[in-house]
């Protein structure tokens, strides 16, 4: 079975910094993402990568702020968090897609396999 399985999750205060992990079972994956479900609201876009090549996208709300990078050796995608504000508290998911159609990198339905998530509470 692929595995996704995300780490790094935790409680910060306002203004603090945390990495997220979401290391893969496969290397054959052509995007993976991460996207954030906080409560009361939508699952959301974070940001993306492209694994050949490493190009990277972001929602509005974290350019700036969040970077996401890869570790070719160890099939692992990182996401590097900074300056974190109350409005980014969600529970964030790994997604990868093995079908690497540019176009629709944002969108959840473009990925195929999910991991099970990891808890980010920021402290006002």
């Amino acid at each position: 079975q692929v595995q996704l399985v995300e780490s790094g999750g935790g409680l910060v205060q306002a203004g603090g910094s945390l990495r997220l992990s979401c290391a893969s079972s496969t290397a054959s994956f052509r995007h993976m993402a991460w996207f954030r479900q906080a409560p009361g609201k939508e699952r959301e876009f974070v940001a993306a990568i492209r694994w050949s090549g490493g190009s990277t996208y972001y929602t509005d709300s974290v350019k700036g702020r969040f970077i996401i990078s890869k570790e070719n050796a160890k099939n692992t995608v990182y996401l590097e968090m900074k300056n974190l504000a109350p409005e980014d508290t969600a529970i964030y998911y790994c997604a990868a897609s093995s079908r690497g159609i540019l176009s629709t990198i944002r969108n959840q339905q473009a990925y195929d396999y999910w991991g099970q998530g990891t808890q980010v509470t920021v402290a006002s």
